[in-house]
């Protein structure tokens, strides 16, 4: 194995400041790694026995971005450098943070024996090249595993993370992990259930955006993450469903995600939960002799909200996410009026229906493909929401009145035929609605005025 490599360019200058200076400093973390697969590294980070406060001396813009934690980004010619000093750790009684830590120059092989995997424990020193792998990691990564630093129960005891970024690592990469990293996770559950749920969202985030997520998530299932973190999730596992479906519940969420396109987060996010609800929703139908999920969609958007919460989604994130899992559940047939079809739009949201497509194209694919590349070919094509999506364009064209701010009266006209502001207006505006989603041909100030006063009478003798 090479004992040199070459570091960039940028990065050789970045490091004389600090040779300059007496200081010695490393290349490390995941642009390392990813030198040793042969990918193109997105973020660089160096380790130094220089002290913050002396790199801050040593460059002219320097953000304190984890001062306590021996951290400061460099900016320095167009790039972010995250540089943090060389530093020991002992102690983790809250499963996530050392209880001392020392910095300052120490041996960089002390320094990388606190890190977490043998992949991520690589130094190359700076400005020469100097590899410095005290832990096997390029072996590791010729040999497509993933292990723990020395012993893994010290590992994932000292951060309950670790667990999650274990299977997210092997999700991301497509390696293996090792028999006993991977035995060392369910012993060690108490400290992941000690970890914040920002920083469980965040690494939940990453493996959605692996090529298959399902690798990560299978992993949590047989480690226990899976029951602990998304228990929800996990209860779906031998629900059956028959009929139409092969798989259970379990592994058609896992498929439905893994056939929404990682860069699409939020869709991704839906087709995993979309039918959670189904466990609470299953009875055997003797009729159709399989079972039925009734109203099980409104169940699993319900599920989704609390989830999402629970991990500290952002709102916005939530309310979409559930919304799309509520709405999944659409059968189009040619025979729809068009009166069905801007009602469709109108509950779902014009702004949704791409995302909601993309979602239904998933489901659709892994309960019809008989192989996962029959499914993606389905995802592409999506077959079964083609005649909706020329329906609703003809309907947008034609510019189809779908709120109330389309209609051509609003409060003010009703307010001059002497209809009172309130929530009677606003029952009346609704009726309007309901009537020119029907029949667009009745959108005339003046008929609308009359049919307001009508429908204002009735509602007030009520």
């Amino acid at each position: 194995m090479k004992d040199k490599i070459e570091p960039p360019a940028l990065l050789r200058e970045f490091a004389g400041f600090f040779t300059r200076a007496g200081f010695s400093v490393y290349m490390v973390g995941g642009a390392v790694r990813d030198y040793f697969r042969g990918q193109p590294a997105e973020d660089w980070d160096v380790a130094t026995d220089a002290m913050p406060g002396q790199v801050i001396r040593l460059f002219r813009r320097v953000i304190p971005t984890g001062i306590a934690h021996g951290t400061v980004t460099v900016l320095f010619k167009g790039r972010k450098i995250e540089c943090t000093t060389f530093r020991t750790e002992t102690g983790y009684s809250d499963s996530r943070h050392p209880d001392h830590v020392q910095f300052g120059r120490v041996p960089v092989e002390d320094d990388l024996s606190r890190r977490d995997f043998t992949m991520n424990a690589i130094a190359v020193r700076l400005p020469d090249g100097a590899v410095v792998d005290p832990f096997g990691g390029r072996e590791a990564i010729r040999s497509r595993r993933i292990s723990a630093v020395g012993n893994p129960l010290d590992r994932f005891s000292e951060d309950g993370l670790r667990p999650l970024r274990c299977v997210r690592f092997a999700a991301q990469t497509g390696f293996t992990v090792d028999g006993e990293t991977l035995a060392a996770i369910p012993p060690c559950l108490s400290a992941t259930a000690a970890v914040s749920q920002e920083r469980i969202r965040d690494e939940l985030q990453k493996m959605l955006a692996a090529p298959r997520p399902s690798d990560a998530f299978r992993l949590m299932e047989q480690t226990g993450l899976l029951s602990l973190i998304l228990p929800e999730l996990a209860a779906c596992r031998g629900v059956l469903q028959l009929g139409f479906h092969r798989d259970d519940v379990l592994d058609h969420l896992f498929l439905s995600c893994d056939l929404a396109a990682p860069g699409d987060p939020e869709v991704r996010l839906a087709a995993l939960l979309h039918d959670t609800g189904k466990p609470f929703c299953r009875e055997w139908n003797p009729e159709k002799g399989r079972f039925s999920f009734y109203r099980h969609e409104e169940k699993s958007a319900e599920l989704a909200q609390s989830i999402l919460t629970r991990l500290r989604f952002p709102r916005k994130t939530v309310e979409f996410v559930a919304h799309l899992v509520k709405n999944h559940m659409f059968r189009y047939t040619p025979d729809w009026s068009d009166a069905a079809v801007r009602r469709f739009l109108v509950r779902v949201g014009a702004e949704n229906i791409p995302a909601l497509f993309r979602l239904r194209a998933a489901d659709f694919a892994s309960t019809s493909a008989k192989t996962e590349e029959e499914a993606r070919a389905l995802v592409r094509e999506q077959p079964e929401t083609a005649g909706l999506a020329r329906r609703i364009s003809q309907e947008m064209q034609a510019h189809a009145v779908l709120s109330l701010k389309d209609l051509c009266v609003n409060g003010r006209d009703l307010q001059a035929e002497g209809i009172p502001a309130g929530p009677l207006m606003g029952k009346v505006m609704q009726s309007l609605f309901s009537a020119v989603l029907e029949d667009p041909r009745r959108n005339r100030k003046e008929s609308l005025l009359e049919m307001a006063k009508t429908v204002y009478m009735r509602l007030s003798e009520k």
